[in-house]
């Protein structure tokens, strides 16, 4: 089978679905999927309008049918889909009644194994039922914790000799790479549905199917526990905090100086007021590219100042974060050092020793320990706790992604409110 380029329009709302799929289509996608959420909001009626407006391309209905197969087969293939999915998951007779209702009605039937324990097994005994096709899918939520879907490709592609379809993150980078491990679908969304120019983007990627040669991207990439801080440095503290479901931000802890930036693991410190000791001793524990977190209980005296930042400079550490108080703040201006504060007054306490370092502190109503990440920069900070940092930096990403392909609209002459159909998904 030729490669083929399948897009997946995984959209809330038709508008924004047929309009990525022109660019797309312009572009060299030979596919047209109407993604789960897609159908799920807009009903069979994405699939009607896709055939009316694209009447030769081959139109997939991404139905996840778990039950009720003939069904849904049926009113899929009806509505103009040439490919209905079934999940690997359901059971034989719901993927029978999907494979002879499609016979009956001219389409054909793809086997998403989609948290398929077992996928090979899977995949051997749907050939046998009779599918056209099998898909290895790594779900959006597993991509966000770095997980990719090639490995076992490898393994499925070996094991039939059906076509099979690849889905989870697919870029420019890694189209070429589906192929190699035997992919002949490859399945593209977010490289494609949020890049600035779904057109451009379309054509890049059956660029690189087509000469084997991968097209490195800065965007549309997952990483893994090795790979936070270069995602952290990309995005911003808006775009964290929406992955953390608005969660996350430092409360009344605010940036020294405009055009700040900050990225690091923390090294935390919990001190009395205005004892600047342990903050100043956290400075010789810090490894280069932390970030030191003090909570000196929301108050002054001053326990931060010009010759702690060149101390902290010198060690090459990327910030400090102060619930307390700090002051020299004209000398740590120009020297450009990353600083966050609630407080600034020009007296300092005393170093006492009082407090400890490493342990769990409460900075800005939010809990940070020693390990976890921090994103700061001219509209705040945001805590990111260890134990999820993968994934929410990629989220954070995500978030990224969509914000640039929907300012791309509103810069076409629309709105906001326009492009999210805001009134449509208003709460009733």
């Amino acid at each position: 089978m030729k490669p083929v380029l399948q897009l997946a329009l995984d959209f809330v709302d038709l508008r924004r679905a047929i309009k990525n799929a022109e660019a797309a289509m312009a572009g060299g996608a030979d596919w047209l999927e109407a993604g789960t959420p897609l159908i799920k909001s807009e009903g069979l009626e994405a699939v009607r309008e896709l055939r009316r407006l694209f009447p030769r391309a081959t139109i997939v209905a991404d139905m996840k049918i778990m039950d009720a197969g003939r069904l849904e087969v049926e009113t899929a293939a009806k509505a103009g889909a040439n490919v209905v999915d079934v999940l690997g998951a359901a059971s034989d007779a719901t993927v029978r009644e999907c494979i002879q209702a499609a016979k009956n009605y001219g389409a054909r039937i793809v086997v998403d194994l989609i948290a398929v324990k077992d996928p090979i097994s899977r995949a051997k005994e749907v050939e046998g039922l009779g599918a056209d096709y099998v898909t290895v899918h790594c779900s959006i939520d597993e991509q966000m914790e770095g997980k990719d879907p090639f490995e076992t490709l490898r393994g499925v592609a070996q094991s039939v000799s059906v076509p099979v379809g690849v889905a989870g993150g697919i870029n420019s980078e890694t189209a070429p790479q589906a192929l190699e491990a035997g992919a002949s679908i490859v399945i593209v969304g977010g490289a494609i549905t949020k890049a600035v120019d779904p057109r451009e983007a379309a054509g890049t990627i059956k660029g690189a199917m087509a000469t084997m040669v991968a097209v490195p991207t800065q965007l549309f990439r997952r990483g893994s526990e090795a790979q936070i801080r270069e995602i952290l440095q990309q995005i911003s503290s808006a775009n964290l905090s929406d992955a953390l479901h608005r969660a996350g931000v430092m409360q009344g802890i605010r940036p020294l100086f405009q055009g700040i930036r900050l990225v690091g693991r923390t090294v935390t410190v919990r001190t009395y007021p205005g004892d600047w000791a342990k903050p100043v001793e956290a400075i010789d524990v810090a490894q280069e590219g932390d970030v030191i977190v003090v909570d000196a209980g929301g108050l002054g005296p001053a326990i931060w100042g010009e010759l702690a930042t060149h101390s902290a400079m010198q060690k090459g550490l990327a910030g400090v974060v102060i619930d307390g108080a700090i002051r020299d703040t004209c000398d740590i201006r120009q020297m450009r050092f990353p600083a966050f504060t609630r407080l600034i007054m020009p007296n300092a306490g005393e170093p006492k020793g009082f407090g400890e370092i490493g342990v769990p502190v409460t900075v800005g109503n939010r809990r940070v320990e020693t390990g976890d990440w921090i994103l700061g920069d001219d509209d705040g900070v945001v805590a990111l706790p260890k134990s999820m940092a993968a994934e929410y930096a990629n989220r954070g990403m995500d978030v990224l992604e969509r914000e640039n392909r929907i300012r791309e609209e509103i810069k076409t002459g629309s709105t906001l409110s326009k492009v999210t159909e805001l009134l449509r998904w208003e709460k009733k």
